[in-house]
């Protein structure tokens, strides 16, 4: 089995050898940083500690993490890795030829029996058990081949998210249902569950929720994304695969900008509330009640917001298209090439049991952590 090292590891990769190596973190001065923030003490200071490369044009586009078996999943355009988050090995590496569905993995979930469910791009959705596959397409009861998000309630019922709608998936009897008119919108991007079992959505039109018995929605009217006076242009840049899209801009006065509705991740935290990023209109956080609205004027690295995790203190991180942020409810934080980011796309972050924060860009995954010497 390769191994994933410090310094080196080869993987095995789609139709071809991808080399995946380790590169000590670039540090540049300041004029060079592009997601720029105040400096917080040094004592807080987190950097860039290891970076791994996984190919000049491969995406990292999913992270998850198993603490049963202290694993680090990570879904790529070209496949997925299974890393031992203690001794940072490859354990695995999957491809179709080993059983997945499509290599480009938008989306990994594990649930409480520890399946690991991942989301292609038009392969469907793969599941891995004990060693074996198994995939749904459209003709097995899945809404669609382009699968972006998953999400569980209490009761282990699983919540997909495709581009054509969402599935439920009942764990006992394996039957699927497909919601789409019930939906704000059919695009689905984000699925969050909060304590009361009620499931949230992400969408191009804005967020739904289901509360088991009906359903609500909310979108810019109401509050969602940041208001577009300026007119920013929307960016192309979405690194979601080869279906030609239709709601990242809107037109405004004559000239395109971004869609203020669309969403691209959801999060419930530990008070039940909603943060959502969107695409060009910041993060937005809904208390149940009220939206409040953070943009690159107020702190956050990137007004597209690709990802979302939570440390268990409630220290939010959201991964931008300038970088990566860290806010604690007051301060903002910001990581770009100054902090050892090789992009500033982030598409993916999580963090682990232990507090390390992973983050997958293009090109690379990356640890960040705290410095030698820091208190």
């Amino acid at each position: 089995m390769n191994r994933l090292i410090k310094y080196q590891l080869t993987s095995l990769l789609v139709f071809s050898i991808l080399a995946m190596t380790f590169t000590p973190p670039a540090m540049s001065d300041a004029s060079n940083s592009d997601a720029e923030s105040a400096t917080p003490a040094e004592s807080s200071r987190v950097e860039v500690l290891e970076r791994y490369e996984i190919g000049e044009n491969v995406y990292a586009r999913a992270l998850a993490v198993e603490p049963k078996t202290n694993s680090l999943w990570v879904g790529t355009s070209a496949g997925v890795h299974e890393i031992d988050l203690g001794d940072q090995s490859i354990r695995n590496t999957f491809t179709r030829e080993h059983g997945l569905a499509n290599e480009y993995v938008f989306a990994i979930g594990i649930d409480r029996g520890g399946n690991k469910w991942f989301g292609t791009n038009a392969g469907g959705m793969s599941r891995y058990r004990d060693g074996e596959w198994k995939t749904w397409f459209p003709m097995q009861g899945l809404a669609d081949y382009w699968v972006y998000a998953f999400a569980w309630q209490t009761d282990g019922t699983q919540w997909i998210g495709t581009w054509a709608g969402a599935n439920s998936l009942d764990p006992q009897t394996g039957e699927m249902k497909t919601y789409l008119r019930e939906l704000v919108n059919e695009w689905v991007y984000g699925i969050a569950v909060d304590s009361k079992n009620r499931v949230w959505f992400g969408t191009e039109g804005g967020i739904s929720r289901f509360d088991g018995q009906s359903w609500e929605s909310w979108d810019h009217a109401d509050g969602l994304g940041e208001k577009n006076s300026e007119k920013k242009p929307f960016s192309r840049n979405t690194g979601l695969g080869t279906r030609s899209r239709h709601d990242l801009g809107v037109l405004s006065g004559g000239e395109a900008t971004y869609n203020p509705n669309y969403v691209f991740c959801v999060l419930i935290d530990s008070r039940d509330e909603l943060w959502a990023g969107t695409w060009g209109g910041g993060l937005s956080h809904f208390d149940g009640v009220e939206w409040t609205n953070y943009t690159a004027e107020d702190g956050l690295a990137g007004d597209i917001v690709y990802s979302m995790a939570l440390e268990s203190n409630g220290v939010l991180w959201v991964g931008t298209n300038g970088g990566l942020s860290r806010f604690d409810g007051t301060n903002w934080e910001n990581y770009g090439h100054r902090e050892g980011l090789s992009d500033l796309n982030v598409y993916a972050v999580v963090v682990t049991p232990e507090g390390e924060v992973w983050a997958g860009t293009k090109g690379a995954v990356v640890r960040l952590g705290k410095t030698k010497g820091d208190g």
